[in-house]
């Protein structure tokens, strides 16, 4: 069967959350991980740091490299990548996991946050995309999974925040152009969103609260689909967008309660996520 070991898996916004998860995941077949995130002090309403999270890692299994990094910051990708490969010597899969998120509408959002989610999520994404292609044409089943939804154009998803859309679909759209544009290179690139919201700081914290997060189920369920698609051929595994319990299904599991963050919670009572 398909493993992770010795793979090198470069994940962004990996201190805590689907980041973390997806990173304890690999790291259960022997991967090597490196944590590129921000935090690495306690911060007072985020759990976990980017040496909090490498312990976890290696308590999973892996090797960890925590590095310090602003996704929007061109100098410190391009020296977090070098560090990986210095360490690990490449990088067989990337994950863009770093988002921000303000669901204002037009007239409330101000062009500080709305900078922050498109340097973040969409010129965070680019600019780690192109950082880490070269490597990954080493790789020998090179992936890039970007965390976010399946494009719809249907306007009810724009009305309300049409500046959080608008980054989100940016990283869409940027797994479906490279997708194509290194298919014949063999480099995989996809993304992945969930069907429920999930018990993340944003939902806890934005979103809804613990209320919320109850309605809920757990970054694992994420942190499980990423990993049948990292274990896909990347030439025969690209281009598409996936939704986290429908890929599971297809892969046999029948039983979701697992991941649910409430066990009483039924399936029917979950709150879908944005843009399905």
């Amino acid at each position: 069967m398909a493993t992770l070991r010795g793979k090198t898996v470069f994940i962004t916004g990996a201190s805590r959350g689907v980041g973390l998860a997806i990173g304890k995941r690999a790291a259960q077949d022997g991967a090597n991980v490196v944590i590129a995130a921000k935090t690495d002090q306690p911060h007072p309403k985020l759990p976990g740091t980017i040496y909090t999270a490498a312990e976890e890692i290696e308590e999973a299994g892996g090797q960890a490299l925590p590095v310090v990094t602003d996704v929007r910051a061109e100098d410190q990708v391009i020296a977090a990548v070098e560090q990986a490969v210095a360490r690990f010597g490449g990088i067989d899969i990337l994950v863009n996991n770093a988002s921000a998120i303000n669901l204002a509408g037009t007239e409330d959002l101000d062009m500080k946050r709305y900078d922050l989610m498109h340097q973040i999520n969409l010129r965070g994404t680019f600019l780690c995309s192109r950082t880490c292609i070269p490597h990954l044409r080493q790789a020998d089943n090179p992936h890039v999974l970007n965390l976010s939804p399946p494009l719809n154009m249907d306007p009810k998803w724009f009305a309300p925040h049409v500046a959080y859309t608008i980054a989100k679909y940016g990283m869409s759209m940027c797994a479906m152009g490279m997708a194509e544009e290194f298919r014949g290179e063999g480099i995989a690139f996809n993304a992945l969103w969930p069907r429920t919201l999930l018990d993340t700081a944003a939902v806890r914290n934005l979103l809804g609260g613990e209320a919320a997060a109850s309605r809920g189920r757990r970054p694992e369920i994420m942190a499980d689909a990423a990993y049948l698609i990292f274990t896909r051929s990347s030439r025969e595994c690209t281009g598409n967008f996936f939704i986290d319990d429908a890929l599971l299904s297809e892969a046999g599991v029948t039983d979701f309660s697992v991941y649910r963050v409430d066990p009483q919670c039924s399936d029917a009572d979950l709150q879908q996520d944005l843009f399905l």
